[in-house]
């Protein structure tokens, strides 16, 4: 098992920044790739970024640019340093982590807020 404990949204203005924390512990010696996940009101979960072991990172096109994640092996965390956000990224956001294998582990999700 993998436990994911995430931190750092909030509320902010169009325009600021926030960063997001993601700490992985249990069973974490197989996993993969790390990355976010956003989910607003009435709409299916999308991914918004994801990063491998190796530092190779993929992001959603609407946030590239913007946001940028990166991962502390040693410290078994991922990080979503997100600049110049928009009242559309308003989401509750999850921290994934996946196996080679597939199996995907999901942390409890954190409100980002951007409004004005």
């Amino acid at each position: 098992q993998v436990q994911l404990v995430e931190s750092g949204g909030g509320l902010v203005q169009p325009g600021g920044s926030l960063r997001l924390s993601c700490a992985a512990s249990g069973s974490i010696s197989s996993i993969y790739t790390m990355g976010w996940y956003r989910q607003a009101p009435g709409n299916e979960r999308e991914l918004v970024a994801i990063v491998t072991g190796g530092g190779i990172t993929n992001y959603q096109d609407s946030v590239k640019g913007r946001f940028t994640i990166s991962r502390d092996n040693a410290q078994n965390t991922v990080y979503l340093q997100m600049n110049s956000l928009k009242v559309e990224d308003t989401a509750v956001y999850y921290c994934n982590a996946r196996r080679r294998t597939g199996m995907a582990y999901w942390g409890q999700g954190t409100q980002v807020t951007v409004s004005s």
